[in-house]
């Protein structure tokens, strides 16, 4: 008897054992999901012309030049006879035509190394998942990391974007995408398989009817519609370049110390040429 009362007390002590350090282990990873470095991912307003507005989900407010809100879950709605142009923090510019409604329904990003020098390349992996329910944006990419993914989707299709200049318009019953450089692929009811664009291509989507699987017709993009689909990716691109993010310590209101990271944006400031001064030949320096 005496031997049994003592391997009980050991299996309850052992059990015990196994409660306690569960709940440390929990506790912890706890801890540390409170404190993560994570910086949340961003966008930055590089310019707005007319009236547009942004619904972060907590707010509905107008979209101000310079601005910078939290990405995921934004609903970004410009009103006729408006445009703006928006940089996500992993370095993709947008341009957003009038009377369009662009849903950013996920954006996560990877850290990424503080004070980078490739600008040219998306700092970190990042998985991008949005929806244009109207209208019509111009995509400028910098150069995806391996492990990336970016899809926009509309009624009739999901585009997926591997880089690097495209516009996507979209209506209730029609899709057109305009690769002007890079690769996209097309899925949707009909040709799930996917249908992969070369660049110069167009891809039509159009709903038949009810019931009736959409349409797809590629073809070359049309002469009249080439300039006005490359200035728009202009516009994206001209956004990129104007900015971007670095990662900064953000400071507890109450305390000194650093308690997280935060995405903030470096605006790019053009070289003024007036303000070089003349430039001496290096054969004319004296020696």
């Amino acid at each position: 008897m005496k031997t049994i009362r003592n391997t009980n007390f050991q299996q309850t002590c052992l059990q015990w054992s196994v409660i306690v350090l569960l709940a440390t282990l929990g506790s912890g990873r706890l801890g540390a999901d409170s404190n993560s470095k994570n910086p949340t991912s961003k966008f930055y307003v590089a310019d707005v012309s007319g009236k547009s507005d942004v619904n972060t989900g907590e707010k509905i407010e107008d979209l101000n030049n310079k601005s910078v809100y939290s990405a995921e879950g934004s609903i970004i709605e410009t009103k006729k006879d408006s445009t703006n142009a928006l940089v996500l923090s992993n370095g993709t510019g947008i341009f957003i035509d009038p009377d369009s409604r662009l849903e950013i329904k996920r954006f996560l990003q990877e850290p990424f190394e503080p004070n980078r020098t490739d600008l040219e390349t998306e700092p970190s992996i990042s998985q991008t998942k949005s929806y244009l329910a109207r209208g019509t944006i111009g995509l400028c990419t910098s150069k995806l990391v391996a492990g990336s993914v970016m899809t926009y989707s509309t009624a009739l299709a999901d585009i997926s974007v591997r880089g690097q200049k495209v516009v996507i318009e979209a209506t209730d019953n029609e899709t057109k995408v305009s690769l002007i450089a890079g690769d996209v692929t097309l899925r949707g009811e009909g040709f799930t398989g996917g249908e992969t664009l070369e660049p110069g291509n167009q891809a039509i989507i159009t709903r038949q009817g009810f019931n009736q699987p959409p349409k797809i017709v590629i073809q070359p993009i049309p002469d009249d519609e080439l300039p006005g689909l490359e200035a728009k990716v202009a516009q994206a691109c001209m956004a990129r370049r104007t900015v971007y993010f670095d990662i900064a310590e953000r400071q507890n209101e109450n305390s000194s110390e650093s308690d997280a990271l935060d995405l903030i944006p470096i605006t790019v400031t053009p070289v003024n040429p007036n303000d070089i001064g003349p430039v001496i030949s290096a054969s004319a320096l004296p020696k």
